[in-house]
């Protein structure tokens, strides 16, 4: 089939939808570390997007580009004055920072779980879209925990 093109997983329109959800969400009264979770994975997609694109070999390691993404943002952060009240804290730890670092953390599992069962099933994706579903889900889970944990 020569007329189909390779679909990308984490496109820039989901990208652009999640931001923009996120937005919506803060403005709703979501907690700040729920809202943080989903900055951080949509960081992380835009990571593991952009990064085959760069020019420069070090920015192609998605995960050092997530990880850039992640210092940037938190500098934002800082600078905007949002990390700095003591309010804004679980386990005494601040909810934004908790909350960016674990995105990050839980969009890498999704993606070590769909490369893990796409070597498994011989190199062959197990549905359409898993590469997609696996750190959507992912997400998902670690938000309904923390909301459920922390009764947010």
């Amino acid at each position: 089939m020569p007329f189909i093109s390779p679909a990308y997983a984490q496109c820039p329109v989901c990208i652009v939808t999640v931001g923009g959800g996120m937005l919506i969400a803060k403005k709703l009264g979501v907690d700040d570390l729920l809202v943080s979770v989903w900055i951080s994975a949509l960081n992380t997609a835009i990571a593991f997007w952009l990064a085959p694109k760069l020019r420069y070999k070090i920015f192609k390691n998605p995960y050092i580009l997530a990880l850039i993404l992640l210092i940037t943002t938190l500098t934002y952060f800082q600078f905007t004055g949002q990390l700095s009240s003591t309010a804004n804290q679980v386990l005494g730890l601040n909810k934004i920072i908790l909350g960016q670092v674990s995105g990050l953390i839980i969009m890498i599992i999704g993606n070590f779980i769909y490369a893990f069962t796409k070597k498994k099933n011989g190199n062959k994706t197990l549905f359409p879209y898993a590469r997609v579903v696996f750190p959507l889900i992912s997400v998902i889970i670690i938000t309904f925990f923390f909301k459920l944990i922390f009764k947010l």
